[in-house]
């Protein structure tokens, strides 16, 4: 199938899952996720109506802006507090805030260019050793100290389902997620308008609609799967 052929597939099955549920978002944002792949196919994917692109790492996200800086870019995956200067200013949406040491990065930054970095405070709800992410229980504090970064905005949550083929798994950690967003949107933060849930990705993205996800991070179901170079780290 064709990029095209794919997005509309996603695109469905996205409004589908919506359609189903009894917990989704007013609109659900559709994230290509670029990782690894050419300049070639996001045009590919462009043509066919898609605008908003994500990448994992700062490098490659940089490069692509400068090619593409018409397309609204987000950074999905772990930001070091070390490449915060290179990318401020850049994003959309910053979808991998995980401690304070960033938040800090992000606002001295952000203050020295009069520029404030919309974020997404990321969560490891299923603990697992190989994610980044708070702990449940550390996000109310978390937030409350995000009142000394005024360049730092937070627009919602992220969390990255569990890798199990669980699917009752799954479920339960994205209905986590939204059960903490509404909560702590309860407490009415005027920094911390927490609109949106980033949470599904190619293998769950419709579980993730289902409870609640207003954006969901696509990769490989649109471009197929990522051909890496030779020797380089994933």
């Amino acid at each position: 199938m064709t990029i095209a052929e794919n997005l509309t597939l996603v695109r469905n099955k996205i409004a589908a899952a919506r359609a189903r549920s009894g917990h989704a978002a007013p609109a659900v944002k559709l994230l290509a996720v670029s990782k690894t792949h050419p300049i070639e196919k996001i045009a590919e994917a462009y043509a066919a109506g898609q605008r908003c692109f994500g990448e994992n790492r700062v490098q490659e996200l940089t490069l692509k802006i400068a090619a593409l800086p018409e397309l609204e870019w987000h950074l999905i995956g772990h930001l070091q507090t070390n490449k915060v200067k290179y990318i401020i200013g850049k994003t959309a949406l910053i979808h991998s805030l995980d401690s304070l040491d960033l938040a800090i990065e992000l606002e001295k930054r952000g203050a020295a260019l009069d520029v404030v970095s919309r974020v997404l405070v990321q969560l490891n709800i299923a603990e697992e050793d190989t994610k980044s992410g708070l702990h449940t229980e550390e996000l109310a504090d978390f937030l409350d100290a995000l009142s000394a970064c005024p360049h730092v905005r937070a627009a919602g949550l992220m969390t990255i389902g569990p890798f199990t083929g669980d699917r009752e798994e799954i479920r339960r950690v994205f209905a986590e997620l939204r059960r903490l967003r509404d909560r702590e949107r309860e407490k009415g933060r005027p920094y911390c308008r927490l609109e949106e849930l980033s949470m599904g990705m190619s293998g769950d993205y419709e579980i993730a609609v289902e409870e609640g996800s207003s954006i969901v991070r696509v990769g490989s179901d649109i471009f197929g799967a990522r051909i890496y170079p030779q020797n380089s780290r994933k």
